[in-house]
C-alpha cells in the first residue's frame, strides 16, 4: 500500500557517545559501513512506508539533509522537522502532527537496527497502538515490559534495578492518531523530558495497547559498545 507515513526519531545529545557526538549527531555514525540512520530508514522502507518524516536538532540537520537527498531511493518522500530543544521522545513525536494528518502514526528511533521488524497489516489502519518488544540478556538497561499469560501488557518499568520479565522495548511503535493529544497532557518526567514510555502507559491503561514479537537482530545503538555489537552484526553479515 502506498502513502504510508512514518516518522525517524534522530535527536537528543548522545551523551554515551561523546566525544564522537561533538562533532555530528550519533545516527550519522557508521554502523559497519553505512550512516545509522540508514538502518530504520530501510525497516520503515520494508513495512511499505513511502513518505517519512525526519525530526532532529537545528544543529544538523542540514547533515541529514545532505545526505539522505543523496541516499534515500525516487519512491521515498522525505520531510524534516526540527526540536529546537531535546525534551524527549514524545515531544519529538509532537513536530510531527501536522505531517500525519489524520493518518495512524509510525514511529521509529534513530539509533535502534533491526534486521527484521514485521509490522501486522491492520496495525496501519486499526484502533491500537503497537509496541515492538525483543527479549534481553540485560532488561534493566531499558523499558521492561511484564505481559500476562495472554501476552497482554500488564507493567511498564523504565530502567528497573529488579525487572519482572526479561521483554523490553525496541525503539518501534505505532499509535493512533490521537497520541498527540496524550502528549500534550502528559507531566514530564523526573528528567525533565517527555516519554514515549508514559504514552505506551496510557494506551495501556485504556487496554488499547498490543504486542509484537521482534524476531531476528535488533540493537539500541546508544553506547560505544552497541555500536561495535551492530558494526559486527552487519560486517558478518556482508561477507555471507
Amino acid at each position: 500500500m502506498a502513502n504510508r507515513r512514518g516518522t525517524i526519531l534522530a535527536g537528543g545529545e548522545g551523551k554515551r557517545l561523546r566525544p564522537l557526538t561533538y562533532v555530528t549527531n550519533k545516527s550519522l555514525l557508521p554502523v559497519f559501513d553505512r550512516p545509522m540512520v540508514t538502518y530504520p530508514l530501510d525497516t520503515l522502507k520494508k513495512s511499505g512506508v513511502d513518505n517519512v518524516c525526519i525530526v532532529t536538532g537545528e544543529d544538523h540537520l542540514e547533515d541529514f539533509i545532505r545526505f539522505l537527498e543523496v541516499y534515500a531511493r525516487p519512491e521515498l518522500t522525505l520531510t524534516y522537522r526540527v526540536q529546537n530543544k531535546p525534551r524527549g521522545t514524545a515531544h519529538a513525536l509532537l513536530q510531527t502532527e501536522e505531517f500525519f494528518g489524520k493518518e495512524k502514526v509510525v514511529v521509529i528511533l534513530a539509533d535502534n537496527v533491526f534486521s527484521s521488524a514485521e509490522i501486522p497489516g491492520g496495525a496501519f489502519t486499526d484502533k491500537y497502538a503497537y509496541i515492538f518488544v525483543k527479549e534481553s540478556d540485560n532488561p534493566s538497561l531499558f523499558g521492561v515490559v511484564e505481559l500476562d499469560k495472554d501476552d497482554k501488557v500488564i507493567s511498564i518499568e523504565e530502567k528497573p534495578e529488579n525487572p519482572k520479565s526479561k521483554f523490553v522495548l525496541t525503539g518501534l511503535y505505532i499509535y493512533p492518531n490521537d497520541v498527540f493529544k496524550r502528549i500534550r497532557q502528559l507531566k514530564e518526567s523526573p528528567r525533565g523530558e517527555l516519554e514515549l514510555t508514559d504514552v505506551n502507559k496510557e494506551y495501556m491503561n485504556d487496554g488499547l495497547l498490543r504486542v509484537v514479537m521482534v524476531e531476528g537482530f535488533w540493537s539500541d545503538v546508544g553506547s560505544f559498545d552497541s555500536l561495535l555489537k551492530a558494526s559486527e552484526y552487519y560486517a558478518k553479515l556482508r561477507k555471507t
